[in-house]
């Protein structure tokens, strides 16, 4: 028996009405799009994201009350999958949503968090597979306002936040909708099924999806990131994802969207079977970094904290902040994003080790940020002992493992140094070149995680590219010069 929402059940006629409206949006949306940007233009558009290297993802909605617990069981898998793991039905789904209440919710609490984590832009979803919206949707009464007792925009109140705080803001939008008539919502119990189709879902994207996605870019100006996921239903085509993606960035110009706009990714790579990306305008690897980086692309890689995205009450398998850092390290170095994603619960509160893991993040980013923003893929492979960042003129050499003869040997670096000095203190540190470029260090390194060694190379000949065109910005005067010796 197929369970269906009374929540979303409109008339025809104001099915076909809102669908002739969202036509003629549509063809109005298709007529402002401008000829193909030329590579300055894209390379101008996607700077600040290039830039940012480090981003905090946020995974929130109803799923977040059951964290991860159905009729007394706990459920395998990723929180936010609940639904379709425990095969819920809708209705009883349904019933989480009316308990969703996030009192505790401080938007400019979690906004501090990822600031002081030293974070530049925050992402979160908008609405998940499950259907449910965390903003004023006047398209459906399945959100935060009509259908929970909070009845207070969550999207709107972040938004705010982080514009005031300077950091750029994102929403996540999920392609499919396990709580949707015309989208997955009549296949239960298989909501996830790739081969299933509802003859109905060009309705579903006609009237609901666009006109959803419209009131996010014309409700919160200060959307910068769509973020889609999902894609993979076998409704969703790459004529359909093309089409998506000409639509929103008719609607703000300036918008950078991820791949999963398009159908053609492949697994958790987040690119295409070719290593590509098709459409949107940046690769999405998930829970991985690519082993070389992925040269010519713009990428960012999302990852966990534990083991689920969405809240669960009882997984404690935390990566330590070592891991975290150094995976930070290890994407810059290879030229891409880290998304890191928090799971808030249900009452709005980021769980505290999550918190202490960011704190201790941005201790070290206090230091070594320079490092690591506006850094661009670096061209001398990866040493044993760490990873590379590069900026215009300069050499980061993140040290993971500190020599313990004090000599830094800098492999693949073939430019001369003019300088080498520590960016935790700034004290110039002794050049050897008698049996190859090393640096001396000193016994204690500033660092247990990593600690970063500057070479100034002199020329900005370095670091001036990156694997997407990033135009790094110049630093700051250099410290005294370093003794060179022989």
């Amino acid at each position: 028996m197929v369970e269906t929402s009374t929540i979303l059940h409109q008339p025809p006629q104001l099915l076909e009405h809102r669908m002739a409206i969202s036509h003629v949006v549509l063809l109005a949306a298709l007529m402002q799009v401008q000829a193909p940007e030329s590579p300055a233009q894209r390379n101008t558009r996607m700077e600040w994201w290039r830039d940012a290297r480090f981003g905090m993802f946020i995974h929130w909605g109803a799923y977040a009350v059951p964290a991860g617990t159905y009729h007394g069981e706990r459920i395998r898998g990723i929180g936010e999958w609940i639904m379709s793991r425990a095969h819920i039905p809708i209705l009883d789904y349904e019933k989480y949503v009316h308990r969703f209440n996030p009192t505790r919710f401080d938007a400019d609490e979690w906004v501090r968090i990822a600031q002081e984590a030293g974070m530049k832009y925050i992402i979160i979803t908008s609405k998940h597979h499950d259907g449910f919206a965390i903003f004023d949707s006047k398209v459906s009464s399945y959100d935060i306002m009509d259908a929970t007792p909070y009845q207070r925009d969550a999207i709107k109140a972040l938004s705010e936040a982080a514009h005031r705080a300077g950091l750029r803001f994102g929403v996540y939008y999920s392609i499919m909708d396990w709580h949707h008539t015309d989208a997955q919502g009549p296949n239960y119990p298989d909501y996830n099924s790739r081969t299933w189709s509802n003859p109905n879902f060009g309705r579903y994207v006609d009237a609901y999806m666009k006109p959803q996605i419209k009131e996010l870019l014309t409700q919160y100006p200060s959307i910068d990131v769509l973020w889609f996921d999902g894609e993979w239903i076998a409704d969703w085509t790459d004529e359909r994802g093309r089409d998506l993606y000409n639509y929103v960035r008719a609607i703000r110009p300036s918008l950078i969207v991820n791949n999963r706009v398009g159908h053609s990714r492949q697994g958790l790579s987040g690119l295409n079977k070719e290593g590509h990306v098709d459409l949107g305008d940046f690769g999405t690897p998930e829970q991985q970094v690519p082993p070389e980086g992925l040269p010519g692309v713009d990428w960012e890689t999302c990852m966990t904290m534990n083991d689920t995205w969405g809240f669960k009450s009882y997984d404690d398998d935390w990566k330590d902040t070592r891991t975290l850092l150094r995976t930070l390290i290890d994407v810059a170095s290879k030229g891409g994003n880290f998304l890191l994603n928090v799971g808030p619960t249900a009452e709005g509160v980021i769980p505290a080790p999550i918190v202490w893991r960011l704190r201790e993040m941005g201790d070290w980013m206090k230091t070594n940020g320079e490092a690591i923003y506006g850094t661009a893929v670096s061209p001398y492979g990866m040493p044993l002992w760490g990873r590379y960042t590069v900026k215009r003129g300069r050499v980061y050499a993140h040290v993971f493992d500190w020599p313990k003869n004090g000599r830094l040997e800098l492999t693949g670096v073939n430019e001369q140094p003019l300088r080498a000095y520590l960016l935790a203190d700034g004290k110039p540190l002794p050049i050897e070149r008698d049996s190859g470029l090393a640096v001396r260090l000193p016994t204690v390194p500033p660092s247990t995680i990593a600690s970063v060694v500057v070479l100034q190379v002199g020329g900005g000949s370095v670091g001036t590219g990156g694997s997407g065109g990033a135009n790094p910005h110049n630093l700051h005067q250099p410290p005294p010069t370093s003794t060179i010796l022989p």
